[in-house]
């Protein structure tokens, strides 16, 4: 029964490297990778098949709305993935994973709610936690 599943190939079309930090939000179609650190919200703006993949060295303070998601790192902000997300061995998460599909593997951590939601897209948009806190 397990062994049958395919794995999805991930295409990497953008990398932020370890060295680079960013403070903005981003949006991105097709595969997102991080290594580095991202102060913003970071959204997939095509419906549906954007992967975004964050390293152990990497860090988003910022909500995460992207349809396939794979954490090995740090997220505080609330993350929204309408297909399918991984939390690998070193992923933390500090706010809600709101999920349709989660792979969750023993070490990882989700500091907030696990909140299934099998059909994302008919539901309104929910406010960015990141949006809400006052701009310094």
């Amino acid at each position: 029964m397990w062994g049958n599943r395919k794995r999805k190939v991930t295409r990497i079309d953008s990398l932020i490297g370890q060295q680079t930090e960013i403070k903005g939000d981003i949006n991105f179609t097709g595969g997102l990778h991080i290594d580095g650190k991202i102060e913003g919200n970071i959204t997939a703006t095509e419906a549906s098949g954007s992967v975004l993949t964050l390293s152990d060295q990497g860090s988003i303070k910022g909500d995460v709305r992207v349809p396939n998601v794979i954490l090995n790192g740090l997220v505080r902000g609330n993350v929204y993935a309408e297909e399918h997300i991984e939390l690998a061995l070193n992923a933390r998460v500090i706010g809600n994973v709101y999920y349709n599909l989660i792979e969750m593997a023993m070490g990882a951590e989700v500091n907030g709610s696990l909140i299934h939601s099998a059909d994302m897209t008919n539901q309104p948009a929910l406010p960015l936690e990141y949006d809400k806190k006052p701009k310094e």
